[in-house]
């Protein structure tokens, strides 16, 4: 094993790892355990590269992502470093601020990387997988989650949106699962990530060492004679078995959104949001605590955000990828100069009242002809969306 980079200063960690036929195995670890490992554009930049470098360097025959600490492998984006930002811009626009610009795009790009990876990717999700951490998860080719993890998009409550990708990965749950999510923030446990599509298998971490000194021990293909297509196949086939030899089932027990679908769909399958929201805010005193929870979580955020969830859902239910991440991006752009936003960062980490003054305050406030400056591209006339290469192929 060879490491790169200082471990008492860098905010990530690269190792390659030699397995026992020479090949590597390259490992990216978040290391800012002290909060939970949320990711900065500094951050975001320092994967964008490596992964880039790794996957030319066909002696790499994979690629794990990881969280350094025990509580998180990724809690969500650096929303002090956002917040400064709308405070430094305020008034100039949603095209005013280019560190919201920068971070946004530069996210993005990296999610879409590890989408369309070349090669076998490996996501660790143990502890917290929240937001920007759901980002780096879902689309990695092996998405595997601790026994204690804890899954969600909780964007409602800081007055944003399910963004990273996070409409499109909704929109392809069962029934409205992804919708209920969107607006309730609710947390999921290891089954029912399994369940809803946001995870492939469950690993105690107790394993994860084991896990990864299995892995060096694969005859994991890759030279110049067994390279392309062929090699990924070889190589995915001998990461997927190695994690499932040593993966946990899902629990006997269904978990609360499995427990619930029936349920949740019947809620959700309205086709005005005002009654959807209804129908979920109905739940505040139900017996179990998870529904409860939702629906109490769901009055307490953003209207707006609920707004601007439910679009997003509805306006790119049937586009690709690369289009969601393009529109997801005006739209982030938009809620950081007239949204919600900053004032949902406020009161959760900044004052931490917990009291955030919501604008507009209700939903009838925040009806569709509001939400739809917030997909107006906020860029010079002459200029083409800053993600519009996406899916490009040369």
């Amino acid at each position: 094993m060879s490491s790169t980079m200082n471990p008492q200063a860098a905010p990530v960690l690269f190792e390659e790892r030699f397995s026992n036929n020479g090949m590597k195995l390259g490992v990216a670890t978040l290391n800012q355990p002290q909060t939970l490992n949320s990711l900065s554009l500094e951050m975001v930049d320092l994967l964008q590269a490596r992964l880039t470098e790794w996957a030319a360097d066909q002696q790499v025959a994979m690629v794990i992502l990881q969280g350094a600490g025990e509580k998180a492998f990724c809690a969500g984006g650096d929303l002090h470093g956002v917040y400064r930002s709308i405070g430094e811009h305020a008034g100039q626009g949603a095209w005013g601020n280019p560190y919201a610009r920068a971070f946004f795009e530069h996210e993005y790009r990296l999610d879409y990387c590890i989408h369309t990876y070349p090669k076998p990717l490996l996501c660790w999700g143990r502890g917290i997988v929240m937001g920007g951490g759901m980002g780096l998860l879902m689309g990695a080719s092996h998405r595997v989650v601790g026994t204690d993890a804890r899954v969600a998009m909780p964007e409602i409550s800081i007055g944003l949106f399910p963004d990273v990708g996070g409409s499109w990965m909704l929109n392809r749950m069962t029934g409205r699962l992804g919708l209920f999510l969107a607006l309730t923030g609710a947390q999921l446990n290891a089954s029912d990530a399994i369940y809803g599509g946001l995870a492939d298998h469950i690993l105690d971490p107790a394993r994860w060492n084991e896990l990864c000194q299995l892995l060096l021990e694969q005859p994991w293909a890759g030279n110049p004679s067994q390279g392309g297509p062929a090699a990924r196949s070889i190589n995915e086939g001998l990461l997927r078995r190695a994690i499932i030899a040593l993966a946990t089932a899902p629990d006997d027990v269904l978990g609360p959104l499995r427990q619930h679908t029936f349920l949740i769909n019947g809620l959700c399958g309205e086709t005005r949001l005002d009654d959807i929201y209804s129908e979920i805010a109905s739940l505040e005193h139900h017996d179990d605590p998870w529904l409860a929870r939702a629906a109490k979580t769901l009055l307490a955020g953003s209207p707006g955000s609920a707004r601007l969830a439910y679009t997003l859902q509805q306006n790119t239910r049937l586009l690709s990828l690369e289009d969601v991440f393009r529109m997801e991006y005006i739209v982030a752009l938009h809620c950081c100069a007239s949204g919600d936003f900053g004032e949902g960062i406020r009161a959760l980490l900044i004052d931490k009242d917990r009291r955030p003054r919501w604008r507009p305050a209700t939903l009838r406030e925040a009806d569709a002809a509001w939400a739809q400056e917030f997909f107006v591209a906020p860029w010079p006339a002459d200029m083409e969306n800053p993600l519009s290469d996406l899916g490009r192929h040369a």
